[in-house]
């Protein structure tokens, strides 16, 4: 059984300070992929690069204290890729590729779309490019696990407040429309395998203590290929793991 964990983390660098180190001991899992590392490999402590038991990888961007992406793996890869080969996107330390013996492992920071016009149009691209090539390899025979931040809830289940959100990005028809999308393309949204309920979020809003109350938004997910369906044997969400506007989630494969 592989247990793989998935944490937008908001800073590497902050939750170490937090407990990151013991919370993962503890944790044990095969392989935890990180988003949001907002530093550079040369930035980070000996403590969070070398952490025992684990090989790390790490996809930094170019722009300082920006976005970032890390793989911590029990298990050392076959092979380990930054980015899907278009340059705008790889800059930005969005997405590390793990191919190991059973399945490949992509742990992506989609990008948001609320700061403008122009970013928004650059996550809907990101979104249909990595589509093509998730759909290209799994037709290949490829099984994939797709996991991060994906910045967008799919149904109004997924968030607290959809009516007051419908305009806002992380909820746009045109973004639930990808989601839709890649499902029917062939993939699993393995958390809604398990559990159907509302109030089961991912984020909250850090200013207005939004945990507090609960008001949140699933937009962090683990996806798997229709092709690895009968390994899935469970998905979760960790809410009382604190540290970060993100809380952990995760999948367990008979693999």
């Amino acid at each position: 059984m592989k247990r793989i964990l998935s944490w937008n983390v908001n800073g590497l660098r902050a939750v170490e300070k937090k407990g990151f180190r013991e919370w993962l001991r503890d944790q044990n899992p095969d392989i935890l992929c990180i988003q949001e590392v907002k530093a550079t490999e040369d930035q980070l402590s000996d403590g969070l690069k070398n952490i025992d038991g684990y090989k790390s990888y790490f996809s930094c961007a170019e722009r300082k204290g920006y976005s970032g992406v890390a793989i911590y793996s029990k298990e050392e890869p076959r092979s380990i890729e930054n980015g899907f080969g278009i340059e705008e996107f790889d800059i930005e330390g969005r997405t590390l590729i793990a191919e190991y013996d059973e399945f490949m492992l992509f742990n992506i920071y989609f990008p948001n779309g609320k700061a403008s016009k122009e970013r928004l149009e650059f996550k809907l691209k990101f979104y249909e490019e990595f589509m093509k090539y998730a759909v290209g390899l799994k037709d290949s025979g490829k099984k994939l696990v797709i996991c991060g931040d994906v910045n967008t809830a799919h149904k109004e289940i997924d968030l607290a407040r959809p009516k007051e959100n419908e305009k806002v990005s992380g909820f746009l028809p045109e973004e639930r429309e990808w989601i839709d999308r890649f499902l029917e393309s062939g993939f699993i949204d393995t958390f809604r395998e398990f559990d159907k309920e509302a109030g089961r979020y991912t984020w909250w809003d850090l200013k207005s203590r939004a945990r507090e109350r609960n008001v949140g938004w699933r937009i962090d997910y683990f996806f798997i290929s229709e092709n690895l369906r009968d390994s899935l044997k469970h998905a979760f969400i960790m809410p009382e793991v604190y540290g970060s506007d993100h809380c952990p989630i995760g999948i367990e494969l008979d693999v």
